[in-house]
């Protein structure tokens, strides 16, 4: 460990100013793959392991679309969208057989889509890493601040980011369809028996999920590089924020993405070999003080 080298960026103002815009671009990717773990859990009751592969179709295919259209708001849709199909044939063909099931037998057929999924892309896009270029829009001079450089493709993506926030939030919390996922999750039985179609609100939630990380995906293609398996590593992450934030809350998934991120951003310069014990050890600690996390709700 290397607290010399922490000590002297917290006390340098770009070091500080660099290290956050790097802390919250993976805070706030962690938050929307973690986003849409948490609402399929939270509701459904599945844990998507196959999440992970979600984000790294998201990304293929916004790279491909943008190769193809060389516009950046097409390809992050591309993503997106498509992503969110996938996901709904996924849950129709596959996930919606299981509800209910031995949770082994959920892990391993989210598995299998893992493994198919990563096989498939090494097909497709081959098995080397490729990139996708920064947009054109984008390719600015970077915003200065406290003698720190931001890149304007992080601003937009954080800003991007804090917008579906809100309106996930606002959409769980302040309209009709919120409330009765809300309410599904609590009791299936009682809203099936008021005469509201569970199984287009379960195909809702779980299209809103994979949208969630097929946005994930698109945005991180211009920044990350592009393999197949590159899903594993940050659903890990993602159930981490998950677990830290609480079951079922967008908030908590936001609070905990930011702190795993900064984390990760601050610990590369001061314990760079345990980076991810510390977030392991966070996990745990909250874990003690609060078994349901900081925003999650204690069952009855």
């Amino acid at each position: 460990m290397d607290f010399d080298a922490l000590g002297g960026c917290l006390t340098t103002a770009s070091c500080v100013v660099t290290q956050l815009s790097a802390g919250l671009i993976i805070g706030m990717l962690l938050f929307l793959v973690a986003s849409g773990v948490t609402l399929i859990f939270g509701v459904l009751g599945v844990i998507n392991f196959a999440h992970g592969s979600f984000y790294m179709l998201g990304a293929y295919f916004a790279y491909t679309v943008y190769q193809l259209s060389e516009s950046f708001i097409l390809a992050a849709l591309g993503g997106a969208l498509g992503v969110m199909m996938f996901g709904v044939l996924f849950e129709r063909l596959l996930l919606s057989r299981i509800y209910g099931a031995n949770v082994l037998m959920q892990l391993l057929v989210c598995y299998a889509i893992v493994l198919i999924l990563d096989d498939l892309a090494k097909i497709l896009w081959g098995a080397e890493f490729v990139k996708m270029p920064m947009p054109a829009e984008f390719r600015v001079p970077p915003v200065r601040f406290g003698g720190g450089i931001v890149p304007v493709y992080y601003v937009v993506l954080t800003v991007v980011t804090v917008a579906i926030a809100v309106g996930v939030s606002w959409l769980m919390s302040g309209t009709r369809f919120g409330k009765t996922v809300r309410a599904a999750a609590q009791n299936k039985s009682m809203v099936a028996a008021l005469g509201i179609n569970t199984t287009a609100l379960y195909v809702g939630v779980f299209a809103l999920g994979s949208l969630l990380a097929g946005i994930a995906g698109g945005l991180a293609a211009p920044i990350r590089s592009l393999v197949p398996g590159m899903g594993v590593s940050i659903l890990i992450e993602s159930f981490i924020v998950t677990v830290i934030g609480g079951m079922g809350s967008i908030a908590g998934a936001f609070v905990a993405a930011l702190l795993i991120g900064l984390t990760r951003a601050f610990g590369s310069i001061g314990f760079p070999l345990f980076t991810e014990g510390v977030m392991f050890l966070l996990m745990a600690f909250i874990l003690l003080v609060k078994p349901s996390g900081l925003f999650g709700q204690r069952e009855a």
